[in-house]
């Protein structure tokens, strides 16, 4: 009996062992086990299904039969017209009772408005009262859609963004570019090569001048975005990421919107304490003038044109 309790207790010993080395499941083939059979339906359980899905559907979706739903149609279309007719109705005696066009006592002729007509151009130095206003009194509205537009272009930018891990090679990338433009346009090249500058300028020009006349960051900013869409149309990625890729988006948006708000942050707090903020307003009507909108102009126009331009090449890419 001793021997067989030491050979039983050895074997034990020797196929835990075993287990725990990985050589041998002590359990495999030991246990009696069985195994797990497909449960099948039961052919009387889905009939009975079936039936209640018919019944349901029969009495709650048969408009012959159900007498609610043949009320609601009856009533819906003579509802709808009532609602129609009410609304238009409301609309018309709301809008009887606006102030005539161009009444000296309407809400919109106050000294906010008085305000900006009379002292715009004393306060602001800018000849162009939109870009005063915009710019100086509610510059901090700017600053917060430029904001917009660049939060905007980051999100896609995440979006779109490639794994690094299955990178395309420069031979898809550069068959994926000319896959709905025709290879080496000449007609487009040229006509790049002639009116990209001229519209680069111009875009410069609607952005320096945007204190003296029509224009500013916004208008100007659109109109160099769409010098770059031509130039990519025109010459493909290759030679527009020699000089804008998205380092030179994020570079020029970060800078533009750090040095619009550090710049509005000081005006900010020095006109709340009625403090001098030492910022020569110049000569009205100079290019050097209006203190700090025009270099405000050139900030919104670079957000403004990386944005344009980001947002058509990352839609025509694909990816980033």
């Amino acid at each position: 009996m001793s021997k067989l309790w030491k050979w039983k207790q050895g074997t034990q010993q020797v196929g835990f062992k075993d287990w725990l080395d990985g050589k041998k499941d002590p359990f495999l083939n030991e246990v009696e086990m069985e195994p797990k059979q497909e449960k099948k339906p039961d052919a009387k359980m889905l009939r009975e299904r079936l039936r209640d899905r018919n019944l349901m559907y029969e009495n709650l979706y048969d408009a012959n039969k159900n007498k609610e739903i043949r009320l609601f149609e009856k009533i819906f279309p003579i509802a709808s017209i009532i609602f129609c007719i009410l609304f238009i109705v409301l609309m018309m005696i709301m809008v009887s009772y606006l102030p005539p066009v161009g009444n000296a006592s309407n809400p919109d002729n106050n000294e906010v408005t008085k305000r900006y007509i009379e002292n715009g151009l004393q306060e602001t130095g800018a000849v162009n009262i939109v870009t005063g206003m915009i710019l100086d009194y509610r510059a901090f509205d700017t600053f917060g859609e430029s904001n917009v537009l660049f939060i905007a272009t980051i999100t896609v930018l995440i979006m779109l963004k490639v794994n690094k891990k299955k990178e395309k090679t420069k031979a898809a990338e550069a068959q994926s570019d000319r896959l709905y433009e025709p290879k080496n346009d000449p007609i487009l090249q040229f006509a790049a090569r002639l009116f990209v500058p001229i519209i680069m300028m111009f875009g410069i020009y609607v952005i320096l001048n945007g204190h003296l006349s029509p224009g500013g960051g916004f208008s100007g900013g659109a109109i160099i975005g769409a010098g770059l869409i031509l130039h990519l149309n025109a010459f493909g990625f290759e030679k527009t990421e020699r000089f804008f890729t998205e380092k030179t988006y994020k570079t020029v948006c970060f800078a533009a919107l750090s040095f619009y708000c550090l710049a509005k942050s000081y005006s900010f707090f020095t006109g709340a304490n009625h403090l001098e903020s030492h910022i020569p307003l110049g000569k009205p009507g100079a290019i050097l003038s209006s203190g700090l909108i025009l270099p405000l102009n050139i900030c919104v126009g670079l957000v403004v044109a990386c944005t344009m331009y980001t947002f058509y090449a990352m839609f025509r890419k694909g990816d980033f």
